[in-house]
Formats: C-alpha cells, sequence, structure tokens
C-alpha cells in the first residue's frame, strides 16, 4: 500500500488536513506500507514558500514522516506537457478562449432564467469552442497560452464501456465497494473539463493522475468533497494508459455549525492549536482518530 497526502501551499493546514494526512499515514503503516507527501503548487498566484515551509513543519509537528525529496509539481512541466501533446495528437482536447463570463452567459442562455447546470469544477462548458476546428488538427502543434479542455464525448467512446471505480471508504450518498460511471452523466454532468490552463501546462485533474502514477499510489485517500471529480480522473487514467488506484473518500471535519472547513479558517489552523498548547495526540482526539 503506497497513500499520499497532496496539500496545496496557499494557506494553513487545518484540522480537516490533519485529519487526512493522518489517516493517510495510519492506513500505510497498518498495512506495511508507505505514506508519500506532494505539494501541489501549480497555483503559482497563491503559493507562498512560508506556507510551504509551514506544511512541513506542522505534520513534522503531528508526528508524520515521509520519504524525500518531495514531488512538486512545479517541477512536473515537462510531464505535463508530454501527457497534453499525446491527447493533443489524438484530438481529445481542444483550445478553449471564453473567458468565466462567457462560459456563464453561454450556459445561462438556454435557462430562460433557471440556474445553469454545475459540475466538479464549476458550470458546466456549453461547448462554445469545441467543433471550431477542423478534423486532422492534431497533426499540427499543440497550442501554448491558450486554456485546453477535454473532449468528453470522444474521451468515453475510447474509454469504452464499464467505467468505475473502488472506494474504500463512502461517496456523499454513501457509495462504497464497485461504482459505476454512466456515459450519459459524466456528459450531462461534468462535461468539457479543463485539462490545461493560459498560464501552466496543466490541471488539477491532469497533474492528479500522473503524479499518483509517478508515485505508484496504490491508494488515493481524500475528503468526499473530491468524489465527484473521480469520475474526471478515472477517464483520465483510461486515456493515458495509468494504473487505477483503489479511492478512500472520507468524512469531512465540519465546524460546530456544519459547514466544512478552509483555508480561510483560520482559527481552527493547526499552528493555531500548536500556539494555545494543544499536542498531537489533542489533534488526533478533536479529529476522531
Amino acid at each position: 500500500m503506497r497513500t499520499r497526502f497532496a496539500p496545496s501551499p496557499t494557506g494553513p493546514l487545518h484540522l480537516g488536513h490533519a485529519y487526512s494526512a493522518l489517516l493517510a499515514q495510519d492506513m500505510a503503516r497498518a498495512a506495511g506500507g508507505a505514506f508519500l507527501l506532494r505539494i501541489e503548487d501549480i497555483d503559482s498566484t497563491r503559493s507562498r514558500p512560508a506556507w510551504e515551509a509551514q506544511i512541513y513543519d506542522d505534520l513534522r509537528w503531528l508526528g508524520l514522516d515521509w520519504p524525500e525529496p518531495v514531488l512538486r509539481q512545479s517541477d512536473r512541466r515537462a510531464a505535463y506537457g508530454a501527457a497534453l501533446d499525446d491527447l493533443w495528437r489524438r484530438e481529445l482536447i481542444y483550445p478553449c478562449h471564453c473567458t468565466r463570463r462567457d462560459i456563464a452567459a453561454a450556459a445561462s442562455a438556454p435557462q430562460e432564467g433557471a440556474a445553469p447546470a454545475m459540475g466538479p469544477d464549476g458550470l458546466i462548458y456549453p461547448g462554445t469552442c469545441r467543433d471550431l476546428l477542423p478534423p486532422g488538427y492534431g497533426a499540427g502543434p499543440r497550442p501554448d497560452g491558450v486554456a485546453l479542455r477535454l473532449h468528453m464525448a470522444p474521451a468515453l467512446d475510447l474509454a469504452g464501456d464499464g467505467l468505475g471505480f473502488c472506494d474504500t471508504g463512502a461517496g456523499p450518498s454513501g457509495q462504497t465497494g464497485r461504482i459505476a460511471l454512466s456515459r450519459a452523466r459524466l456528459l450531462a454532468e461534468v462535461g468539457d473539463v479543463v485539462l490545461s490552463r493560459r498560464d501552466f501546462p496543466g490541471s488539477y485533474h491532469l497533474s492528479v493522475v500522473l503524479d499518483d502514477a509517478a508515485q505508484q499510489i496504490s491508494h488515493v485517500v481524500r475528503g468526499r468533497d473530491l468524489f465527484e471529480a473521480t469520475a474526471i480522473h478515472v477517464v483520465l487514467q483510461h486515456l493515458l494508459g495509468l494504473p487505477q488506484p483503489v479511492w478512500h473518500h472520507h468524512a469531512l471535519i465540519r465546524d460546530a455549525g456544519g459547514k466544512r472547513l478552509a483555508k480561510r479558517d483560520d482559527a481552527r489552523a493547526i499552528a493555531s492549536f500548536r500556539a494555545e498548547g494543544a499536542t498531537p495526540r489533542d489533534i488526533r482526539a478533536m479529529v476522531g482518530l
């Protein structure tokens, strides 16, 4: 068993992060496996070296350890670019010039006042740029400085029937075990997600599947808030010939009002509890471990 914790250095770790990281390490240790750390720092506008340093400090204080060197996504541009080149040649991605305002306007137009459909990445893309290029465009170079979207329909054609994944935790509706994916739902409720941003050759969805494969992660331990994104990752793993891990979607740590914790909730940051004299054992008790 190989698990991982993959935080973004965009703010302080809170109790929810502590739970996910400790659970991933506990599962690996119980199975005689390995726990790895990865820094997901592709968001260069929000990532800060000081937050990354605090991640290491907080995790070590909690009693976690991991092999060095730590994989950092900002060092993986070449791997993400190679995967994008492959998808471009197969005409499974296409350039998108739409702004968020464009997408909101196009997604709302046919609804006549009804709220547009939302997916794992926000508004379902209405396909404005989907068919602007002629067949055979993949023979040319992949464009830079533009967002690239997955063409979900042909991607699902290649992936074939029987798409699904194994979850040893539980999804938002309590799903566990083998979970089948529906083509109709993927098209209607996920759509053509962004796989590369204008300012970086990759996106969360692309980088996470490539990084999990590179680190030979066998069990992905993460919160239920990412359950819907797993369908996207399964599709990409099929398209790129990557091994599929087992997922363990765990419950989220919430505040007294039932709201999911966020990085802006500094009152529940691990560093705040440390400053108040809490011990690692106290943190374990707070998150139910």
